[in-house]
């Protein structure tokens, strides 16, 4: 059973590398739990500007941290064959030392698909496609080699040499909010991640619930991870997490109640860093406490 509550912070990548290290560093030295770069092309929200590929950026930010966890939030399954993702991941849980979180998704965002001439499938095929990753990247992380024949995606003997550091394999975060989506959480997912409502969250949280009770799977080995930003919170009735310490403490307190004990937010700029810094000397260490 997993106790308290884990705090992430999702920086995007549209910053230059030196500063970038420095703001991983500095969320280090506070003492977070995770932080995550992203999975796209282009910045969704400002697809002209400067932009950094995820996976790369990600091995040269583990070379310049110690201990934070880190990870991509999510990888996109349509962006690269599993194969290749389980290489990267090995190569990341090396570079870091064993502090990989393994995101992926099924793949969601149509303009950088239409830019750079990559099949967005129907939803159902995004699905089965997702379905089968999973499987792929978990069966070579844990076992070195896989023989695979699915619908999408065959293998035949592939290895991934050497292991990962982490064993059996580094922990998935699977993104997900439907309930196909759910079921594969249920089964393969270290922690599963998505955004939204407090009540869209409480919802699928019952679902993913269920899931796991229709496998025999103690639901409450899984992590409920929620990623929030502050656009998409005041659009939902809440301030900015980074306006307050107070702020941050309801948005906590609000998805808490809905069954989410980890929490990814986009990390602020420096004008509100006072309250990051507060948030991480004083409600962090209580709510890891179960207080």
């Amino acid at each position: 059973m997993l106790r308290g509550m884990r705090f992430g912070l999702c920086t995007d990548q549209n910053l230059p590398f030196a500063t970038l290290v420095e703001r991983w560093q500095h969320f280090e030295r506070l003492g977070f739990d995770s932080v995550w770069d992203c999975d796209h092309f282009n910045q969704p929200s400002r697809p002209t500007g400067p932009y950094y590929e995820g996976w790369t950026l990600l091995a040269a930010l583990a070379a310049r941290t110690s201990r934070i966890r880190i990870g991509v939030l999510v990888s996109c399954n349509t962006f690269r064959h599993p194969g290749l993702l389980a290489h990267e991941a090995m190569t990341v849980d090396h570079v870091s030392n064993g502090r990989l979180e393994l995101g992926l998704g099924a793949g969601w965002f149509v303009p950088e698909h239409e830019q750079f001439g990559i099949q967005l499938p129907a939803p159902g095929e995004l699905v089965g496609r997702f379905h089968e990753a999973v499987q792929i990247v978990d069966g070579l992380l844990r076992h070195g080699q896989l023989t695979f024949a699915g619908k999408y995606y065959r293998l035949a003997g592939a290895h991934v040499r050497p292991s990962p550091i982490q064993r059996p394999r580094p922990p998935l975060t699977l993104g997900a909010h439907k309930s196909r989506m759910l079921r594969i959480c249920a089964e393969y997912a270290d922690a599963w991640n998505s955004f939204g409502t407090v009540d869209e969250m409480r919802e699928r949280n019952r679902i993913l619930d269920e899931h796991c009770a229709a496998i025999g799977r103690d639901p409450g080995t899984i992590w409920r991870s929620f990623y929030g930003w502050a656009s998409k919170m005041k659009e939902q009735g809440l301030a900015d997490p980074w306006s307050s310490v107070g702020a941050f403490e309801e948005m906590v307190g609000r998805y808490g109640e809905a069954g989410v004990n980890e929490f990814i937010v986009d990390a602020p700029g420096p004008e509100q860093f006072s309250v990051l810094e507060r948030v991480a000397a004083d409600v962090i260490p209580r709510r890891r406490a179960g207080r």
